[in-house]
């Protein structure tokens, strides 16, 4: 026994297996460190130490170094400290408008001191606001405001000095027009709400501030037109947001997903537009807005499919035109889902109907082709979908050069190598044009993966599989409402619209809003 354990002693020795594990590694094992901060008394100090220290311990001075805390005199007598973050608010607006007439103010009346009285005598700049809580002010120096905390107050003044860099107004990157306004929202939600009232010059225009439910305390602006909207959608809209509770809200799409109805539905059941012309629109009819800060996308609600399905330059446009162009986009629709299906329902159960000509066509174009049919459509499918996504996600004029090789020589090759069939390559690419008419980008990539579930469908069971996935389908959107408005209204239900979905009507006067999503009690 002492011999082998002195042999397992020597192999652990020489392997080192004695030794421990140098290398960071985090275990299940390890404990996870509460994202809890403990609770702060909302209630403010009057003395300027000890908020000197609240602030401090909150903002973790000792490695974070953004935060600024500037003592000073109000009129060389009374004590106060302005906290503010580097980078989030203008340091020369602050040395301007509110340091600089702060020491050369005149305070000798102690009816002066007060905060209510120094708000109106003191500091000129035009957005100030009393605060006595101290989670406010945190959240108002977190945004880029500067907190003002007097001596002997426990009421602290609050000044809109946000000055951060933001992005300038651009335009559209996936809502391209030729007749219409350039602008495109910005990263910055004041900025936003600005272009709106460019556009929607009512004083019964409004946009209320709301937290995201968030632990990062991202603002969010909820914007409607009073007097229009339906107040039971306003409710209903206002209740959902409210029980957002989550750790990060960073973008509309995860607000979308908190509140709409059906989650599991691939359709889209709320409108994201990034032109602020197209909001503005939705608003005067009777729809709700959302923007959140650091997203340059509104979220409109309710939508409807033929609301998914319409352009931004729909009015813009005569009424000729208008229509002509709208039964371009329903007929590359209707190409782009149903085509690939179609053709393998033709060639897999019913060759009867081909005319001999097409079908020595079709058989002479597959004979050299290894893969079967529904695979070989299937996958050239997927493959589109892989050239898509890859020019989008490459930046630049690289991205739209994958798109071209992807397009002809990948596609070339592919038929050049006996892979796929050049009739089998032209409905994809014919379905790939056809996708690209429908104006909203989400309802593009749920038409893209409904044509697949069509092949397989078509694969299996004919026109009448198709016939029966596509009756299924009908019938779940009959059954799906996007905030209590059916997606397939105005048809089902009829409702009195005065626009129809293809046929582009005349432009009349209207007193009010349609009773699409405006009438009482549809919700």
């Amino acid at each position: 026994m002492n011999g082998r354990g002195r042999g397992h002693t020597v192999r652990m020795n020489l392997f080192r297996f004695d030794e421990p594990y140098q290398i960071f590694e985090l275990l299940e094992t390890e404990p996870i460190p509460s994202q809890k901060p403990p609770k702060e008394p909302e209630e403010l100090d009057p003395s300027i130490e000890e908020m000197t220290a609240r602030l401090g311990k909150t903002f973790c001075i000792s490695e974070n170094t953004d935060l600024s805390l500037r003592r000073f005199r109000i009129g060389n007598r009374m004590e106060a400290m302005a906290a503010f973050l580097n980078g989030m608010a203008d340091a020369d607006r602050i040395g301007r408008f509110l340091l600089a007439p702060a020491q050369t103010a005149a305070i000798g009346d102690l009816a002066v001191r007060t905060p209510e009285a120094l708000q109106k005598a003191v500091f000129p700049l035009d957005e100030t606001a009393l605060c006595a809580s101290y989670s406010e002010a945190i959240a108002a120096i977190t945004e880029g405001r500067t907190a003002v905390f007097l001596a002997g107050e426990k009421t602290c003044l609050l000044f809109d000095t946000r000055g951060y860099v933001s992005r300038s107004v651009s335009e559209p990157v996936n809502e391209n027009v030729v007749l219409g306004a350039h602008e495109a929202f910005t990263e910055n939600l004041r900025t936003n709400i600005t272009l709106l009232r460019r556009i929607l010059r009512m004083p019964n225009f409004v946009a209320s501030f709301l937290p995201s439910g968030g632990k990062t305390g991202t603002n969010l602006a909820l914007l409607y037109v009073d007097g229009v909207t339906n107040p039971a959608l306003l409710r209903e809209v206002q209740k959902r947001l409210s029980a957002i509770d989550t750790d990060a809200v960073l973008s509309i799409g995860a607000i979308e997903q908190r509140i709409e109805d059906n989650p599991w539905l691939p359709l889209p059941q709320t409108l994201k537009s990034e032109r602020p012309d197209r909001v503005a629109a939705a608003l005067a009819s009777g729809k709700v807005a959302i923007l959140l800060e650091g997203s340059p996308i509104a979220c409109i609600l309710p939508a409807t499919l033929g609301l998914l399905f319409s352009s931004a330059e729909d009015a813009a446009v005569r009424r000729p035109v208008g229509t002509l162009l709208r039964v371009v986009r329903a007929i590359g629709a209707i190409v782009s889902i149903w085509m690939p299906a179609y053709f393998l329902a033709l060639t897999e159960h019913h060759a009867g109907q081909l005319t001999g000509e097409v079908l020595s066509v079709v058989l002479s174009s597959h004979v050299m082709v290894f893969l079967p049919l529904p695979v070989e459509m299937i996958f050239l499918l997927l493959v589109f979908q892989l050239v898509r996504e890859a020019g989008i996600r490459v930046p630049g004029v690289v991205g739209h050069a994958i798109g071209i090789i992807g397009g002809l020589l990948l596609g070339q090759a592919a038929v050049a190598a006996h892979l796929v069939s050049t009739v089998v390559l032209i409905i994809v690419a014919l379905s790939g044009l056809g996708n690209f008419t429908i104006p909203d980008y989400s309802t593009q990539i749920c038409v893209a993966y409904y044509r697949v579930a069509l092949c397989v469908a078509a694969t299996f069971a004919g026109f009448l599989g198709i016939g029966g996935l596509t009756l299924l389908t009908i019938a779940l959107l009959c059954s799906v409402k996007s905030f209590g408005v059916p997606m397939l209204a105005p048809f089902a239900p009829k409702t009195r619209s005065v626009r129809p979905l293809l046929v582009r009507g005349k432009l009349q006067n209207r007193a009010a809003p349609p009773d699409l999503w405006n009438a009482e009690g549809r919700l």
